[in-house]
Order: structure tokens, then C-alpha cells, then sequence
């Protein structure tokens, strides 16, 4: 596993195995080399970093994962506050803050800074909880209820509702599943909290740790993206837009500028080239300011502008690097389509996409400016994960009917030009892709991935959709538990006949 690649998903899956996994010789030339091509395309525009003290957006973060925890997942705080959420208020900053005062009545989360500011973050109903600006005690947009079409889901059969078939496929081996699910839960430490595994669509396999049940929403961080690439899906399925267009970004439009020529296709391949700084950044200096990436969750702005203002560091599609302005700018081009055809912003997902494939749980959040945050500001219950992974396994088919274009899912799932050009074949788009083999998987499988070890893993060649999802502490020892389920699932179930599938265009 070359550097790069270790730190990358350790650092997106939580697991701090780097320093203890040793570095070979060759995997030190390869990363220097990557760093050498990315600086011999650099492009001569300044960075400047985001604005504000550091401690007061971790601040945010706390507040916002406290919320989250306490109003939609139904944590205890103090075991909240000790293990969920690390990725925008990292453990070893909550130290420095105050104790979250949560008032249930209000339902609100507030966490001093000291000698500065209280961050608050109000649990607003269906759009789950919004952080409010620094000083700013309204939000810049009224919340609204978003109201399923869908019927109760006890009421009706699966992959739609919640009523599940009794028994197993004579192909499946129950004991052998059994010890799979056995696996994923076998370290208290891994703190896995919910497990549901899928084949040919048919649930085969589901554990949920102790208080957790089918219907818990929680905390699933960035396979966000990979539902922010499924409203992309779905709108150039509608003719919206082209996957190969120039994005229609309102502040890339004056004369000569050069963001112009960024595509959809290259938003999706995290391949953008805009300026940030991000934690998974080869390049990374801990030592240097806060992250972009981050500001994008907690400086409490209008995220789509703030993205969409970030110059170019390397010419599109030419280096992949694994940031939030992209999704975030996927999420403003579905906006702009949603709002100027006149429909609801706030429904879209709900209308457009989930009540066609039957996920009634998902909480998308915002910034204070109603725009979503799909980035990493979302949680639904483990079985609405299996739902979107099997749209994605069916190639956009749901029931008969096509929601995402043809050849779509094979776009997602086939490694992106700029990264391979960088040596990591392991990103497609707003997909994370098996394809150096790090995972005890095909190499052509493909997954969500969310901080703290959220997966949902997409095994084409056996049929197979695998969510784990668990609290943010127990993320390294659980990845390592689901790693060890997977290679059993694998073996579990057959697979099909191999045949070739032409790819899609590169360009």
C-alpha cells in the first residue's frame, strides 16, 4: 500500500495505523514522485487560508456532533461527547472547550470557548441540526418539514419497507453468514453499531449492537458524497445537465477565467484542481492553518460561495486530491437546476430520489444558508445505506424503472483519470475504489466510505451490498473487524461468471 494511500484511508476511515505499518523504500520514491508531478503543475495563485480561530470552529464542530448525536440518533451526551464525531472537533480539542450544554427544551447544544465565544447548534426537525455564525443567534433561511410520499415501511415488503422475507436463498449458507456478522462485532472496542448485508437486493445478514435498531439514524460522514453523485444522477437522467460539461458555476463566468473549464466529470473525480487545504492531502502540513475542508462543515458561510471562490492549483482533471470543494459545488449545480425550474431545494432529495427507493431516515443538514451538506452532514439508519448501495449495484434500476442515466454507475465505479495519473488507483467518482486490492475484496468493488468507519462496500462480482456503521471511536479496531467479515461474505455467497464489460469513456 504505497504512503499516500495509507495515510489517505487512515485518515478517512479513521484508523491511525500509518506510524506502526512502516514505510518501504519504494512506497517513499512513489509518494516523492506524486509530490514532484503535483508541484511541476502548479499553477502561480496565492492560498489564503480560512478566517477565524481555529478553536472556535472545532467548537462548532462539537456543537454540531453533540446535536446530531443527542436529537436525531438518541445518544446519551456524555457518551456522545466521548466517542462520536472526531472529525470536525477531534478528541484532543474537546479538552480545550467547555463541557456542551444541551437544553432539550430549546434543543440546542452550546460549547464554550474559552475567552471567546459560545458556538451554538439548534436541532431545527427534518433538516437535523444547523450551527449558527459566530455572534448570530437566527439562521439565513426558514427550515422546513420534509414529508415522505412514501407509506409506512412496516407495511411494506423490502427493498421498499421493512418487511423481510423469512429464511435464506438455498445458495446461502446461513452458518457461514452467521460468523461473517460474528466478525464484524467481535471487538467491544471496534464499537460497531449496526451491520446489514444484502445479496442479489435481499437482506442475508443484519446485527445491530445493543440500543441501536433497523430504524437508528447515524452518524455516516462522507457517504454523503456518493448520495451528492446519485442527485447529480438523477438530474442529468432528467436532461438537466451532461456529465462532460463545463460546470455552470455563476463565479466561474467571467471572461478568460480558467475554473470555466472544469466539468461535472472532474467535480465527481475529485480532480477539480482548486486550491485548499485538506487533512488527505499528501502534502498536508499539520503544522499549518485550519483546513478548508474542514471550514466547509464549521465556519458557519455560505459553503457554496466560499467553494466556488477558491482558485485553481493545477489545471482540471490533471491531480486528484480528495477535497470538499467538490461535492460541495456538485450540491450548488443541484440548487441552481432545482431552484430555477421552481421546485423545492429542501424536498429535492426526499421527492426526487429517496421516496423512489424507499429511505425514509436520511437527515441532510445544512449550512446556516440552506444549502446542503452532503459532504459529510448526514445520517440515516444502516438500511437506507443498503438501499442506495443496491441502486448502485442494480446500475441506476430501481423496480423496473432507471433513476440514474445509463452507464452512470460505471462512470462512479472506474478509477479516475488524474489519480491514476498519481499512482493511487483507489477513487472514481465520489466513490472510493478497491483498486490496489487494500481491502480483502475484488478490485473492482467500490464504497461509500465515512470518518470513523462508515462503509458501504459494493461487491459487483458477488452480488453483494455490505454497510457497517459504528461510533467514531471504535473506528480502527472496527475497520479491522469489517475487513475480516468481508473476506467471509466473499466466500459466503457465489459469484458470478466473469464477463467483460466495456468501460465508459475517459476523456
Amino acid at each position: 500500500m504505497p504512503i499516500d494511500r495509507q495515510m489517505m484511508y487512515a485518515l478517512v476511515l479513521g484508523i491511525q495505523a500509518l506510524g506502526s505499518a512502516g514505510v518501504s523504500a519504494a512506497d517513499a520514491t512513489a509518494h516523492a514522485a506524486m509530490l514532484t508531478r503535483a508541484k511541476n503543475l502548479e499553477l502561480p495563485t496565492p492560498y489564503v487560508p480560512p478566517p477565524g480561530n481555529p478553536l472556535q470552529h472545532h467548537a462548532a464542530g462539537f456543537a454540531q456532533i453533540m446535536c446530531n448525536a443527542v436529537f436525531i440518533t438518541g445518544l446519551d451526551p456524555d457518551f456522545a461527547a466521548e466517542n462520536v464525531g472526531y472529525f470536525t472537533a477531534p478528541y484532543v480539542e474537546r479538552a480545550k472547550l467547555g463541557k456542551p450544554v444541551v437544553d432539550r427544551a430549546a434543543k440546542t447544544v452550546s460549547v464554550a470557548v474559552p475567552g471567546g465565544p459560545v458556538r451554538i447548534a439548534k436541532f431545527v426537525g427534518d433538516q437535523g441540526c444547523v450551527t449558527f455564525p459566530v455572534g448570530v443567534d437566527h439562521l439565513a433561511f426558514t427550515p422546513q418539514s420534509i414529508t415522505s410520499a412514501l407509506p409506512d415501511a412496516a407495511s411494506q415488503a423490502w427493498p421498499t419497507g421493512d418487511k423481510i422475507p423469512n429464511g435464506l436463498p438455498p445458495e446461502i449458507d446461513g452458518r457461514k453468514i452467521d460468523r461473517a456478522l460474528d466478525s464484524a462485532f467481535a471487538s467491544p472496542d471496534g464499537m460497531t453499531a449496526a451491520v446489514v448485508v444484502t445479496w442479489r437486493g435481499r437482506i442475508i445478514g443484519e446485527r445491530y449492537a445493543a440500543g441501536i435498531t433497523a430504524r437508528t439514524q447515524l452518524e455516516s460522514w462522507s457517504m454523503g458524497k456518493s448520495v451528492t453523485a446519485a442527485f447529480m444522477g438523477v438530474l442529468i437522467q432528467q436532461g438537466v445537465y451532461d456529465l462532460w460539461q463545463p460546470a455552470p458555476i455563476p463565479e466561474w463566468q467571467a471572461p478568460n477565467d480558467p475554473r470555466a473549464k472544469i466539468r461535472i466529470a472532474d467535480l465527481l473525480r475529485m480532480s477539480s484542481g482548486l486550491r485548499i487545504r485538506a487533512q488527505y492531502d499528501p502534502e498536508y502540513d499539520p503544522a499549518g492553518p485550519y483546513t478548508d475542508h474542514l471550514y466547509l462543515y464549521t465556519g458557519g458561510v455560505n459553503s457554496f460561495h466560499y467553494a466556488a471562490t477558491r482558485p485553481l492549483e493545477w489545471p482540471p482533471n490533471s491531480v486528484g486530491r480528495y477535497r470538499n470543494t467538490d461535492p460541495v459545488l456538485v450540491n450548488y449545480l443541484v440548487r441552481l437546476a432545482v431552484e430555477k425550474r421552481g421546485e423545492n431545494y429542501a424536498s429535492f432529495p426526499q421527492h426526487a430520489l429517496f421516496d423512489k427507493i424507499g429511505v425514509r431516515s436520511m437527515v441532510i443538514e445544512t449550512d446556516p444558508f440552506g444549502d446542503l451538506l452532503t459532504q459529510g452532514y448526514d445520517l440515516a439508519c444502516a438500511r437506507d445505506w443498503a438501499r442506495l448501495g443496491n441502486l448502485y449495484l442494480q446500475d441506476g434500476m430501481w423496480d423496473g424503472k432507471r433513476i440514474l442515466p445509463p452507464g452512470y454507475t460505471k462512470f462512479v465505479s472506474t478509477l479516475a483519470p488524474a489519480w491514476v495519473a498519481d499512482g493511487r488507483p483507489i477513487y472514481g467518482g465520489f466513490f472510493w475504489i478497491n483498486g490496489d486490492g487494500a481491502i480483502p475484496v475484488p478490485k473492482d468493488s467500490y464504497y461509500m466510505a465515512g470518518a470513523g468507519g462508515q462503509s458501504t462496500m459494493i461487491i459487483p462480482s458477488h452480488d453483494l451490498v455490505v454497510v457497517r456503521l459504528g461510533h467514531f471511536k471504535g473506528n480502527a479496531v472496527g475497520t479491522q473487524d469489517l475487513h475480516k467479515a468481508l473476506a467471509l461474505l466473499v466466500e459466503a455467497v457465489p459469484g458470478k461468471v466473469p464477463g467483460k464489460v466495456p468501460g465508459p469513456p475517459q476523456r
